[in-house]
């Protein structure tokens, strides 16, 4: 569901934004394969075993050597706790590539009065990680990551804290995710709610909301 024509965009008080192939780039495809060629499976094989225990990762229920692992067996390989270790930090680095255009536009809708959010499915080592390099994030009004709060989306238990700390009613918040799944969970908490492709696809959506403040081109 988009926000509609119907001025629905006056009532946005808070834009909540996802990490993932939403302030951050997706992985290249050099990235990717790198990391396909780690347990010796072809790139269209990485999705399934990724996702499997991706989850209580996230949440903090398992540590990396413990998740590389799990994957590495799935794979079907025996990995030398170095090379899980090596993956571990090629897992982090494909995910610090920042849109710079994406929090720019953050920084410009909190100039304007607007709270800023952002609300992520992140294991704990990628969330201190984030912590340490990524000095914009201070400027966020409300911060959630699964790993630290032990949850983690579509549990509308962490949409509902992200609220609470932004101080707004799911009406009032715009949710911007690149997984339908987690879109979704948003509009049935009552959330506006878009599935982020592109900024040139962002653009559109807002611009037919006849939303203020639109991401650069």
């Amino acid at each position: 569901m988009s926000i509609q024509r119907e001025n629905r965009s006056e009532s946005v008080k808070a834009v909540i934004f996802d990490y993932g192939e939403v302030l951050c780039h997706r992985p290249t495809a050099e990235e990717i394969e790198q990391l396909a060629g780690f347990f010796n499976l072809r790139v269209d094989q990485l999705p399934a075993l990724w996702e499997r225990n991706r989850g209580p990762y996230d949440r903090g229920d398992l540590t990396p050597q413990i998740y590389w692992s799990a994957f590495a067996k799935d794979a079907g390989v025996d990995l030398a706790p170095e090379r899980l270790e090596q993956i571990h930090k090629l897992d982090m680095e494909m995910w610090s590539n920042v849109n710079s255009n994406m929090v720019e536009w953050a920084n410009q809708l909190r100039s304007s009065g607007m709270k800023v959010g952002l609300l992520s499915n992140m294991h704990p080592e990628m969330v201190m990680h984030c912590r340490k390099h990524f000095s914009w994030l201070s400027s966020f009004d409300f911060i959630t990551f699964s790993g630290e709060v032990r949850l983690i989306k579509p549990d509308p238990a962490i949409y509902e804290h992200t609220l609470r700390g932004l101080g707004v009613a799911a009406s009032e918040a715009l949710f911007l995710d690149d997984r339908e799944v987690n879109i979704r969970a948003a509009q049935a908490l009552g959330m506006y709610a878009l599935r982020f492709q592109s900024i040139e696809q962002l653009r559109c959506e807002l611009s037919a909301a006849v939303f203020p403040i639109l991401p650069a081109a």
